[in-house]
């Protein structure tokens, strides 16, 4: 049999930092494109506030971007089919309302 045939796939080692495990929390992205790139802001907005603050910025290639796309279509593919379709809401405005502010 050739190696045409039968490609081997190479393991590839990949660190994960303690602080980078623990993840952060998003729930706003922007994305902007050049030519040569696409970066992502990732924003995580609080109830009231009218500042947001960056978290995380990823810049990926067009190449990866479109990859990252449809890796990203076929995880959602996968999650719907085991637990139910994801309700898609109406984008509400920003500054987010998340509701009546609490009082202590």
């Amino acid at each position: 049999m050739s190696d045409q045939n039968n490609p081997k796939r190479e393991q590839i080692d990949i660190e994960l930092d303690e602080n980078v495990a623990e993840g952060t929390y998003s729930n706003l992205a922007i994305i902007n494109h050049s030519v040569s790139e696409f970066v992502v802001d990732f924003i995580s907005m609080m109830p009231g506030t009218p500042k947001a603050k960056v978290k995380s910025r990823i810049i990926l290639t067009p190449q990866h971007a479109k990859r990252f796309l449809k890796a990203l279509a076929d995880n959602v593919h996968r999650f719907e089919s085991a637990h139910g379709e994801i309700k898609d809401y109406e984008q509400p405005p920003v500054p987010l309302n998340f509701g009546p502010a609490g009082e202590a």
